[in-house]
């Protein structure tokens, strides 16, 4: 009979104590590490910007999509365009929703910060 060999680098999978444990930094997967360094996807670098009354009782926001930015990088240019604007702001998920329609005054802020702009759905 062939002797199991072990790998020592391959790190605890499961565990009574703690529960699921992420194979890549080896800590439980609520406080995993190594998913908090994963760099932003850009996508295939358009940004899109909708207008949307879905579920808002009528009232029109518009939603600006594809930005390959971090959540830090996402809050400063959501306070940029609340500014522009006027209005309130607020951030969901990686999408900046801005109350109102504002798609015009966004497609030109956006494309002065060298972003493709394109305006998607109605």
């Amino acid at each position: 009979m062939g002797m199991k060999t072990q790998n020592k680098d391959a790190g605890l999978v499961y565990s009574t104590g703690f529960g699921r444990m992420c194979p890549g930094c080896n800590n439980p997967v609520e406080k995993c590490t190594c998913q908090k360094k994963q760099s932003i996807s850009k996508g295939d670098g358009i940004v899109r910007l909708m207008r949307e009354t879905k579920g808002r009782k009528g009232k029109g926001v518009t939603l600006i999509t594809g930005l390959p930015l971090d959540d830090a990088g996402l809050k400063k240019l959501a306070k940029t365009f609340k500014q522009k604007c006027g209005s309130g702001c607020n951030l969901k998920d990686g999408v900046i929703e801005i109350q109102g329609d504002h798609r015009d005054v966004l497609e030109k802020e956006l494309g002065s910060l060298g972003y493709t702009v394109k305006r998607a759905g109605g």
